[in-house]
């Protein structure tokens, strides 16, 4: 029996879910993410999180618990994706400026006997006010690409973050504290430390 999955293809989630020191499969589950119509993000964050979990389920009957998630950015009213092209994220960019936005994540964790529910967290961002040479400076990085809102907090886009309000990971992609939580009430622990990790010592 697989003990654990992580129905997402995002890097990302899979390096934060490491980090924990969980042992687990990645699938990429494939679903269709077209949103409805009027369709408010938060719903649809959360109505991708269980459509993934559900498909990883389809597709591995023996896993003991999924994890699946689903993460927008959110400019006032606005839900932005990843951008299609350079201008879209250039646009992306320039309209997050000096603005606060919303990261909105669905996810769900589900066991065996369980249907996936959707839970909802959120985090707000500020971005510093950028100059035309910052915004070309960050796009010729190529890091915007598969990105929602054409930024990675985790990597050179972290300047253009001044503000957060809420947790960290959850802009990454992947809300831990919450995700580490269910999993628990699962009864799923990370593994624990060894010897090596528990003598390293960080000298900041």
């Amino acid at each position: 029996m697989t003990a654990l999955v992580l129905a997402s293809s995002s890097p990302r989630r899979r390096e934060l879910l490491e980090r924990t020191g969980f042992s687990f499969t990645v699938v990429g589950p494939t679903v269709d993410e077209t949103r409805q119509p009027a369709e408010a993000p938060a719903d649809y964050v959360r109505r991708m999180a269980e459509a993934k979990a559900n498909a990883a389920r389809t597709a591995h009957p023996a896993a003991a618990v999924i994890v699946a998630a689903d993460t927008v950015v959110v400019r006032e009213t606005e839900m932005l994706g990843k951008p299609r092209d350079r201008d879209e994220a250039r646009a992306m960019l320039q309209d997050l400026s000096d603005h606060w936005h919303r990261v909105l994540s669905g996810w769900c964790v589900v066991g065996p006997e369980a249907e996936p529910r959707g839970r909802l967290v959120e985090t707000r961002v500020h971005f510093k006010e950028l100059t035309d040479h910052e915004v070309g400076w960050y796009l010729d990085t190529g890091e915007w690409r598969d990105k929602a809102g054409a930024y990675g907090i985790q990597g050179r886009g972290a300047f253009l973050v001044d503000a957060l309000e809420g947790s960290y990971s959850n802009v990454v992609g992947l809300p831990l504290s919450q995700v580490v939580d269910a999993l628990a009430e699962l009864g799923l622990d990370p593994a624990p430390l060894s010897a090596a990790d528990r003598d390293t010592e960080i000298i900041g």
